[in-house]
């Protein structure tokens, strides 16, 4: 069998359709008040300023606000932070949005707590990580729920699978598998102490690759007909990778996102619609 593959640019396409059109309504609503997310740069690299670029231009696509503050690499962490306090306080700011990682002297944990959670548009403020592992409503990070709009628009059930994610990080381990705990799935998190880690994602119906290790799930690893979500970008001599091993997979799997054009692009479609939501539940 040859598995579907999943177009993430597709589907972030049309995840920006429906935020622009969020947003419309949102002007309307309010007034002409326009939804505005800012950004924090610390430091000169390149990866991470093409990545905020790239945040910035979508922003701006949807018909939102975006404001950036570029910060040297010096930067102490009492000035940062005094910025983070001065957005919490600009009504004009429903999301803050600070590009990791930190350079070394800066304590990216202290950072992301002091940002105000109804503008975390990251979701990785304690408050909003407590909610969504409560299963309550929340700012979810982008990536887990890009995975989720995904897995939808693949057709794939989600209610009473068998679901592995690999890697337990909080900016996607963690969240996702509350995200399809919540949406009922039966979820199995494997991480470096997994024990016969082939046995383990054989078994999944849903199977998720998140750990930064190039082409570590091949083909034995994956249940036929499985749905193969690869959330892995890994630069080697051969190019970008991901997590899965793409061509064995494909054999085996019913639907498979690709690496580059799949996750990717939804990872900052999904913090558009963060940062509509947050705007959104914004008091009057």
């Amino acid at each position: 069998m040859s598995a579907r593959v999943i177009d993430g640019t597709a589907v972030a396409a049309g995840v920006r359709e429906r935020v622009a059109e969020g947003v419309r309504e949102f002007v309307e609503a309010r007034g002409g008040d326009v939804p505005g997310l800012a950004t924090v740069l610390v430091g000169d690299d390149p990866a991470s300023q093409v990545y905020v670029a790239s945040k910035r231009r979508q922003t701006e696509e949807v018909g939102m606000r975006s404001i950036h503050h570029g910060l040297g690499t010096a930067t102490p962490q009492d000035e940062l932070l005094e910025l983070i306090a001065s957005l919490n306080d600009d009504e004009t700011v429903d999301g803050i949005l600070v590009q990791l990682p930190l350079p070394e002297q800066i304590d990216q944990d202290a950072v992301i707590a002091a940002i105000d959670p109804a503008k975390d548009v990251d979701g990785l403020t304690a408050a909003n990580a407590g909610l969504l592992a409560q299963g309550r409503p929340g700012l979810v990070p982008c990536t887990p729920r890009g995975v989720l709009e995904l897995l939808r628009h693949a057709g794939t059930e989600i209610d009473g699978a068998e679901a592995v994610v690999l890697g337990r990080s909080i900016l996607v381990g963690r969240p996702l598998a509350a995200l399809l705990l919540g949406a009922d799935a039966t979820v199995t998190v494997c991480h470096s102490h997994t024990r016969d880690l082939t046995a383990v994602c054989s078994r999944a119906d849903i199977l998720v690759a998140a750990v930064g290790s190039p082409r570590l799930v091949g083909a034995e690893m994956i249940k036929p007909g499985a749905t193969v979500i690869d959330v892995g970008t890994n630069r080697t001599d051969d190019g970008l990778v991901g997590d899965v091993d793409f061509e064995p997979a494909s054999e085996v799997a019913d639907a498979i996102t690709p690496v580059p054009g799949g996750v990717g692009p939804m990872t900052i479609a999904m913090l558009l619609a963060n940062t509509l939501q947050a705007a959104s539940e914004r008091p009057l």
